[in-house]
């Protein structure tokens, strides 16, 4: 199971970027499905896929998620 707070906060960031789900998940190399259900919190990822959706969506998990 992931972690649906976690997924709140790359939703938010993804809508403030104006980026789809299908954007976030292309960048990324995964499916739009299994981003969405990460986003949800329902599915979890390798510290490597996260970094780059994080990359994505502009985030830095180390600080607290904030903007860079």
């Amino acid at each position: 199971m992931g972690d649906a707070k976690l997924g709140k906060i790359l939703k938010e960031a993804r809508e403030k970027l104006g980026l789809t789900q299908e954007q976030v998940a292309m960048k990324a190399g995964r499916s739009t499905n299994w981003y969405a259900r990460f986003e949800r919190g329902e599915e979890n990822a390798l510290q490597e896929t996260r970094d780059v959706i994080f990359k994505v969506l502009k985030k830095k998990l180390h600080t607290g998620f904030a903007d860079d």
